[in-house]
This record gives C-alpha cells, structure tokens and sequence, in this order.
C-alpha cells in the first residue's frame, strides 16, 4: 500500500471520529470510548477491503459486517453514511424521537446494517450464520464481525467458536476490538480474558494480533485472514478506548458518558488537530 492511501485512510478514520463526535453532541447521548477505538478497522474494511455496492445495498454477493457490540454505533454510521449509503445530514437526528438512527443498530431502518445487535454476544452468532449460509449457497463472500473485549465474557461467543473451528469455516473473520476496557473498568478487573490468541487458536482458529490503530498493519491481517482457508479467522486488534482524545483514552467513564460543553470544546481541539497533523 502506497504512502498515499495510508494517509487517506489515516485522515478517514480521523474523520470519523469527528463526525461521531458531532453527532454526540446534537444528541448529549451516545457510546464515544468503543467507537473512536474502532475508526481505523471502520475505514478500513469500507473503504479499502470490503467488496460492497451501496448503491446495491442487498446486493447478494456482497460482503457482510456484523457489528456484535453493538452501541457503537457512534462509529458505524458515520462510517455508513460517508461511504453513500444514506446522508450525511441524518447524522444529525441520531438518538432523537422518530429518526431512524437509534443508539443500537437496527437492519430494518439503517440501510447498509446486516444485522441488528446491541444484546451482547449474539452479533458473532448470526455472523457465523451467514457465513454458513454462504457455504451452503456457494457464495463467495466475507462476513466479518467486529467483537468488543468485554462483549466476549458472553458465553454464546465461544459456542460460536467451537462450531466456526470445528466445521473450519473459513469465510468468517472476526475482529476483536482489545481496547481492555469496559463499562465498569478494566477487562482485567472486571472478568480477566486472559491470552485472547492462545484461546481463539484452541477453538481452531486463525489468528493475527495487530496494533488496531495501524491502517497497514490491519489491511495485511485482514489479507491474509482471507487468503487462510480450512479455518476461521480472528483479528485481535490492540487498540486504545477513546481514542484521539487524550482524557478519554483508557478510561471506563467515557464508554457511555456525554462530555460537558467544556470537554466537548477540548475533544474537538485535539481531534482537529490531529486531523491537521495528518494533512500534513
């Protein structure tokens, strides 16, 4: 991948952040910690990897996104909407009465939505679904599921492992967003994971561990997770609650906590500046 495309990735995923942030602050409401983790493997997999037509939004043979934790929706519909599957300016009625775009994804309201989730742990069951279900129809395309750290405390995820690896369903790459942190605290005080990799592979999984905020590194893994067949893949991204804004990085209150007008002002200043940097 050129220098280029790396910076445009780079300033996309930027904008997301931006976006999700705005549209926060219009509705004093919404998940900000688990989806500016997120804005890298978002641009990534819409505007680089994903094989996609949203002007065919169910176009059969596309590839699928399911969003398992699903409150982040702070990072999928900015993604959703800049890629050109509604507009930009509905952002702006997100979480308010009668608009389409609730706080938890929805597939029967939000165009380019899969699957609506927000029930912790059943996103990766219907993903593994469809990617059955392509097996069973011959269909060549991805499914890909975007798991949190704290989301995979669910029992159901690891029934979904075991039948994914035992029936080497390899058209299925999950991607856990290893922020290492949840509602209450951290994943390691809450309910300690332990070695992610040692445990996907002994559910017969492929697995990559890559920094999450690497536009490059994440396209790789995400090739190779493709290219890898006989078995399912995992992707464990290693990435940064909150990114982009330095008091909410790493901390547990801004999983769902509305900044006040002062701490909006500062995140802004920060991301905007960034955005900056990156422009060169």
């Amino acid at each position: 991948m050129n220098s280029q495309r790396v910076k445009e990735l780079c300033l996309i995923a930027q904008n997301l952040r931006i976006t999700g942030l705005k549209m926060v602050q219009k509705a004093r409401s919404g998940h900000i910690g688990g989806a500016f983790s997120l804005s890298e493997i978002m641009a990534v997999l819409y505007f680089e990897k994903m094989n996609i037509r949203p002007e065919e939004q169910k176009w059969e043979d596309r590839d699928r996104l399911v969003l398992s934790k699903g409150h982040a929706t702070v990072a999928l519909y900015p993604t959703l909407a800049m890629r050109g599957y509604f507009p930009v300016e509905d952002l702006d009625t997100f979480r308010k009465l009668g608009s389409y775009l609730s706080g938890h994804a929805e597939m029967t309201h939000v165009p380019g939505v899969d699957m609506s989730t927000g029930s912790l742990g059943q996103g990766f069951s219907t993903a593994l679904g469809m990617a059955v279900a392509a097996k069973q129809l011959k269909k060549d395309y991805v499914t890909y599921a975007i798991l949190g750290d704290g989301e995979i405390q669910e029992g159901q995820i690891w029934e979904a492992c075991m039948y994914a690896g035992g029936h080497g369903i390899d058209n299925l790459v999950a991607i856990v967003d290893n922020n290492k942190v949840q509602l209450d605290g951290t994943v390691a005080e809450v309910l300690d994971t332990g070695d992610l990799a040692a445990k996907f592979a002994s559910f017969g999984f492929f697995v990559q561990s890559v920094n999450g905020h690497d536009v490059e590194a994440l396209c790789e893994a995400i090739d190779k997770a493709n290219a890898t067949k006989g078995k399912p893949s995992v992707i464990i991204a290693n990435t940064v609650k909150g990114k982009g804004v330095s008091f909410m990085e790493g901390k547990s209150q801004w999983h769902g906590k509305t900044p006040d007008d002062e701490q909006f002002a500062r995140a802004f200043e920060e991301l905007y500046a960034s955005k900056k940097e990156l422009e060169g």
